[in-house]
C-alpha cells in the first residue's frame, strides 16, 4: 500500500485521545501513520500510542535551551526528551527546522541538531526551511552548513 495518513496542526498532541483513535484505526487497516509535532507534549504519548505511529515529523526550533526559551517562552527539554525517546525506540523521525536569520541561524546550534540527527539510526531526514520573511542577502549561510553537516554525519560523505 502506498500513501498514508499524516496529522499535523496546530499541535496534534493537544488532542491526544482523538488523535490516537484515528491513528490506531488507520494502523489496524494497514495504513502508514505520521504526526507532525513540536514535541512539547511528547511525554503524554504512551508506549502503546507510539506503537501506532510510523513516523514523527519533529519540529526543533533550536537545540540551545536558553535560546529556545527566548524564542518561545518555553523550555525545550520536553522536545529533546521526545527526540531521545523516539531514537531509543528506533521510531523513524524527520527533523524539521526553520532557519530565521538572526534568531535560529547560530552555526553551533545548527551543528548540535545535525549531530543528534546524524547519530540516530532512525532519523530519516532533516529538513531546514529558510524563512523568507526575515531573509536578507547572504542570510542563508547556515542552511548550507546544516545540509552539509547532516549529510556528512548521516551518510559519511
Amino acid at each position: 500500500m502506498s500513501g498514508g495518513v499524516s496529522i499535523s496542526g496546530g499541535e496534534p498532541l493537544m488532542q491526544r485521545r482523538p488523535l490516537m483513535k484515528v491513528l490506531t484505526g488507520a494502523k489496524a487497516m494497514g495504513i502508514h501513520t505520521a504526526i507532525e509535532t513540536n514535541g512539547f507534549l511528547g511525554a503524554e504519548l504512551t508506549d502503546s500510542d507510539l506503537d501506532n505511529i510510523d513516523l514523527v515529523l519533529l519540529g526543533i526550533k533550536t537545540w540551545d535551551r536558553k535560546r529556545h526559551r527566548a524564542l518561545t517562552g518555553r523550555d525545550n527539554t520536553p522536545t529533546l526528551e521526545l527526540a531521545r525517546r523516539l531514537a531509543a525506540r528506533r521510531l523513524p523521525v524527520w527533523a524539521r527546522f526553520v532557519l530565521v536569520p538572526g534568531l535560529t541561524d547560530n552555526p553551533a546550534d545548527i551543528a548540535q541538531i545535525a549531530d543528534f540527527a546524524g547519530s540516530s539510526a532512525t532519523w530519516r531526514a532533516s529538513t531546514c526551511f529558510p524563512s523568507s520573511r526575515w531573509a536578507a542577502p547572504g542570510a542563508y549561510h547556515a542552511l548550507s552548513a546544516f545540509r552539509a553537516a547532516s549529510a556528512y554525519r548521516r551518510y559519511g560523505e
